[in-house]
């Protein structure tokens, strides 16, 4: 099967984990034809045209350059850090709801930590009280991971918070109480065959 050609592009404006503003790309031609070329974010390229964009380029690096500071001070600072949420739930730990990408950002900018909740990497929403590990990861050398523990809003009736444990999957592990052997119990039983095997 033969390699389909890629397609050389200007981008007219920055395209997350493609390029910025003014560079030259290489794409597939379906996502050209279908997405680049017909929104305008990029075009065939042209000596003018690269020297139009020239300026902006500079410009839009310098603001990458500025968000990476900005990016590497925010993990920094992000180290050991632990988030205390709150959140209603029934007896047995269960949450009314879950806690997702957008409410860790959303507390972590509360504590005026700039973490886009694209940045915040949950396999599957937090549906249960307890602590948890989280992954914050801006670019592939920038991630740091966060504790997170959900509290829930008053004492629960039905278990122990100690008392509670959770399956990699996060659900509940019933525990089976032994109950006390009762000898007087066994006794009985095997007096009570004795005579009835006599007779």
């Amino acid at each position: 099967m033969a390699q389909k050609k890629l397609v050389e592009l200007l981008l007219n404006e920055t395209v997350e984990n493609l390029g910025i503003v003014g560079d030259i790309v290489y794409v597939k031609p379906g996502f050209a034809r279908n997405y680049l070329l017909p929104l305008q974010i990029a075009e065939v390229p042209t000596p003018e045209k690269v020297e139009a964009l020239k300026e902006l380029r500079a410009t839009a690096k310098a603001q990458l350059e500025a968000l990476r500071a900005e990016r590497i001070d925010t993990v920094g600072n992000l180290q050991g850090i632990s988030v205390k949420l709150t959140r209603s739930c029934n007896d047995q730990g269960v949450l009314y709801g879950s806690v997702t990408q957008r409410d860790i950002s959303d507390a972590l900018i509360e504590g005026e930590l700039n973490v886009d909740e694209r940045a915040v990497r949950l396999n599957q929403p937090i549906r249960r009280i307890g602590e948890y590990s989280v992954l914050i990861q801006f670019e592939k050398d920038l991630r740091v991971e966060i504790g997170i523990e959900i509290l829930p809003d008053r004492t629960l009736d039905g278990l122990d918070e100690e008392e509670m444990e959770f399956d990699e999957d996060g659900e509940l592990v019933e525990k089976v109480k032994e109950e006390p052997k009762d000898e007087d119990a066994a006794a009985d039983t095997t007096a009570d065959e004795a005579p009835a095997a006599e007779a």
